[in-house]
């Protein structure tokens, strides 16, 4: 049987209300990049879900499909891509993230 890999994401980031794709989990982030948005993501103090996109090839890929985005970790926040290390970071230092979260009702 077919899986389809963006039903699969989709029905997650519709789910989740914030949602990171990431290598490792908020526990254990096997990449710096990873763990900065974690850091990003505990320091907001908002509840989140990870997927670790190291055990699964299918997922891994399928993501950057998705979102036509080519790194991970990549964050969804009420189900829009919000990006990558960089753009949560910068967002974070400015205050944007927070606002959008909370514009979010979330």
């Amino acid at each position: 049987m077919d899986r389809n890999i963006h039903a699969e994401l989709d029905a997650e980031i519709q789910a989740n209300p914030i949602i990171l794709f990431m290598k490792g989990d908020a526990e254990m982030p096997q990449c710096g990049f990873s763990a900065v948005v974690v850091q990003i993501l505990k320091l907001l103090n908002k509840p989140f879900k990870t997927i670790n996109v190291l055990l699964d090839a299918e997922i891994r890929q399928g993501i950057k499909d998705y979102s036509n985005w080519p790194t991970i970790p990549q964050l969804y926040v009420a189900g829009d891509f919000i990006g990558g290390c960089d753009i949560v970071r910068e967002m974070y230092q400015t205050g944007e993230l927070r606002q959008l979260i909370e514009d979010k009702g979330l």
